[in-house]
């Protein structure tokens, strides 16, 4: 009998603790909740519709309120909902409450301007690793502005959150982050986003968001949606290669696989409202830079198409030189890269940030991120803020053949050429043979003359085409010309899919 009253009293208490886990859990799901990219100390979009997004009970009906501007949507039977609160014009601190049947409060956030930060590992380097980092560390005071690290994953599948925190830029933030996990820093700052930050604020006095999404050593397909790929048969041994790598258990980590950087770091934040994003990324798609023409701009289509705000800015670097410099001119993946790049330049709302003259032969990762941040941001005052300012050095116009010499003519020549240095340097050119020597140059007027001795009949001319090039010529704003060729000769890696 006891036996048996003991397991009677069993069964009841496992009735009722279950009934409370089973209350517990109701009351659970009926709880508002937000991806980790909405907390405290976030900046929202100024100007623009702001994208909110969560769970909440099937059916409850979420309140979203900033300042004096509210939006209102009912949760799906997937317990799912979205929202858009109408613009705010203001720039300044924000009141955010976000209500169902219970209520969030977000601290400390500010209306300003949100830009994505992405790439590989350039992109990741951090202020610690950088260039002149002890003062730039000492100095990363900005409490107006706020960064969020995105955590690195790689998934086969679009997630729907990611966890990491906004937090203000202060020396102790930034230090404390940069201390830990290498030059890319798990959790720590991007260099070049904070000096292009630092350089917009600095300008435009209004607080600056920064989200940091970035992993070393990463090829361009795995930024870029499973749709948009398979979209385009050009990409069919890309996908291929990634359905292998997804069936093979030991290789779920690995990030270089098609989409899966965009389904584990950018699909928990697609929608999040931006000003725009900068992208520095490249290096591992070199030995592919002839796809390259057409896959950067199938990831920025893709990106704002997931994002839904049109034609936001897109603001990238050239590729920095690396690897030792050549005696003669000779092909070179990286200057096809650089090509690539350049062509980009067609799709709309772009910038570009010329950056061969800041690289190291000898490293990969150039220290001097400052100057690659502020040539984004003129760029971004440029094609996102509508200033009247020049934002880039020459690029290749067109040329003529005038005897023995070419003509060059550029864009963006901003008031002149200028020769930095006694003679010019980085210029090639070749006849009928394709041969390239080295060449002379001289300025007339806005164009360029370009010869060599030896060349009677010149077909073409090539500047500052290597991995690592000479070049010298600029414009009278400051700003290097962006290496190019005139001709059109197949490349070593035109084939390479």
């Amino acid at each position: 009998m006891i036996g048996c009253r003991t397991f009677r009293g069993q069964i009841l208490l496992a009735l009722v603790v279950g009934l409370i886990v089973d209350h517990a859990a109701a009351l659970s799901r009926a709880d508002v909740k937000l991806p980790a990219i909405f907390s405290d100390e976030m900046v929202l979009q100024q100007g623009a519709d702001l994208s909110f997004w969560g769970e909440a009970e099937p059916g409850e009906v979420v309140t979203v309120n900033v300042n004096d501007h509210s939006a209102q949507a009912t949760a799906t039977d997937k317990g799912l909902w979205s929202l858009r609160v109408p613009a705010i014009e203001e720039f300044g601190p924000a009141t955010v409450t976000i209500t169902g049947k219970n209520s969030i409060s977000l601290k400390n956030v500010l209306i300003g301007d949100v830009w994505l930060c992405a790439g590989q590992s350039n992109m990741e380097w951090s202020i610690k690793h950088a260039g002149n980092p002890q003062a730039e560390l000492a100095a990363a005071d900005h409490p107006t502005m706020r960064f969020i690290q995105i955590p690195k994953v790689a998934s086969t599948a679009p997630l729907n959150d990611s966890r990491h925190p906004w937090l203000p830029v202060t020396p102790e933030n930034v230090r404390g982050l940069t201390g830990t996990g290498g030059p890319f820093g798990q959790g720590g700052l991007t260099a070049v986003g904070y000096y292009f930050g630092r350089e917009l604020q600095q300008k435009l006095h209004r607080p600056i968001g920064l989200i940091h999404c970035a992993w070393s050593g990463t090829v361009g397909e795995a930024w870029i949606s499973d749709a948009a790929l398979r979209n385009d048969g050009d990409y069919a041994a890309l996908l291929a290669r990634a359905a292998k790598a997804n069936d093979d258990p030991n290789q779920s980590g690995e990030p270089n696989r098609a989409s899966v950087l965009f389904n584990g770091m950018l699909a928990p934040i697609r929608t999040f409202t931006l000003k725009g994003a900068i992208w520095y990324q490249g290096e591992s798609n070199a030995a592919r830079a002839y796809q390259y023409r057409r896959l950067f701009p199938t990831l920025m289509t893709d990106w704002r198409k997931e994002w839904g705000q049109g034609d936001f800015p897109f603001l990238f670097v050239q590729l920095a030189s690396f690897m030792p410099r050549l005696e003669q001119p000779a092909d070179s993946m990286w200057a096809e890269l650089r090509e690539a790049q350049t062509m980009s330049l067609t799709t709309p709302r772009t910038g570009m940030a010329v950056a061969f003259d800041l690289g190291d032969a000898l490293d990969i990762h150039p220290k001097n991120k400052q100057d690659v941040g502020q040539r984004l941001a003129l760029s971004a005052l440029y094609v996102a803020y509508g200033k009247s300012i020049t934002a880039s050095g020459p690029i290749y116009r067109s040329m003529t053949v005038e005897g023995a010499k070419i003509r060059l003519q550029f864009h963006h020549v901003a008031g002149g050429l200028v020769i930095r240095g006694e003679q010019p340097t980085g210029f090639a050119i070749c006849g009928a043979d394709r041969k390239f020597v080295w060449a002379k140059a001289q300025i007339d007027g806005d164009a360029l003359m370009v010869w060599a001795d030896e060349i009677k009949e010149p077909v073409a001319v090539r500047y500052a085409w290597a991995d690592n090039p000479a070049g010298n010529l600029w414009n009278k704003a400051g700003l290097p010309a962006s290496p190019f060729r005139t001709d059109d000769f197949p490349g070593i890696t035109v084939n390479v899919k």
